[in-house]
């Protein structure tokens, strides 16, 4: 069979299985097995494959047919223009955090902030402002060693190693320093919602995923315990879920944070809350 011959099998094939953007998957694995960048796919198109090359895509193409993350596949995913490693020792990024990223960016006005990310999965936030703010001084925790592992092996192919500072445990609860910007992704699914998950989502690990009965109850931890940690006039950025930026938004007013903004993300949802404190 042809490479084209092939993208369209195997975009039927996943067509069949309800993968989303099923040609774009089959074009990303088999660019993956070929080594090449996708685009030179379409240079290709004629090209027969061997067998050598063919049964390796089979067993990715099957895995990803089963709701295997195209991600965890690939072993790599992009994010904010860089490559990060990605496997199912933290959550697969999202193309949300991204702009959450991007919202901060233009919120940081001291190029020097001394930075935390709370619950750092595999580093992306973390890394990601410290590439973009050379002077920042930029911290990460997660309670998930696992994670933080991940979060490690991503920062030394961008030459971040000794730029960032990881720290295990709960939240801030081994943090000493004070900050001028505390952000976070963490955990904001409702275990009773765990039906309404892809296949895709639900191999993520369930630490990184679920929070509590009500979803929310993380990040309402971390606002009661952020203004400890943050220097006066600090900012608090975090990314929440479906229906919670309201009710968090209102309890931050309750502890006294001020300049409290509540942003849609790209599908319309309130999905950021950014707010000072002091």
């Amino acid at each position: 069979m042809t490479v084209l011959e092939i993208l369209r099998s195997t975009t039927a094939y996943f067509e069949k299985r309800a993968i989303e953007n099923p040609r774009l998957n089959a074009e990303h694995l088999l660019a993956h097995v070929l080594q090449r960048k996708r685009i030179e796919l379409y240079l290709e198109f004629e090209r027969p494959l061997a067998e050598t090359e063919l049964a390796p895509l089979r067993e990715l193409v099957r895995r990803r047919g089963q709701g295997e993350p195209l991600q965890h596949l690939l072993g790599t995913v992009e994010f904010c223009g860089r490559v990060f490693v990605c496997d199912k020792r933290a959550l697969v990024p999202r193309p949300e955090t991204e702009q959450l990223v991007e919202l901060l960016k233009s919120r940081i006005e001291n190029r020097e902030s001394r930075i935390v990310d709370v619950g750092t999965g595999s580093g992306v936030i973390a890394l990601t402002l410290a590439a973009e703010f050379r002077e920042a001084d930029v911290h990460a925790t997660d309670i998930s060693e696992d994670a933080l592992s991940l979060a490690r092996e991503n920062a030394a192919p961008l030459g971040l190693t000794s730029r960032i500072t990881f720290l295990g445990g709960d939240l801030l609860i081994y943090v000493t320093h004070v900050y001028d910007v505390i952000v976070a992704n963490l955990p904001y699914v409702a275990r009773g919602d765990r039906a309404t998950l892809s296949r895709e989502v639900l191999h993520d690990p369930d630490i990184a995923l679920f929070a509590g009965e009500r979803g929310d109850e993380v990040v309402r931890k971390l606002i009661d315990a952020a203004p400890a940690r943050l220097n006066p006039g600090g900012l608090l950025a975090l990314e929440v879920g479906l229906g919670q930026a309201d009710d968090l938004a209102a309890l931050m007013a309750e502890k006294n944070y001020h300049d409290i903004e509540a942003i849609r993300d790209y599908g319309g949802v309130k999905r950021f809350i950014f707010g000072r404190y002091g």
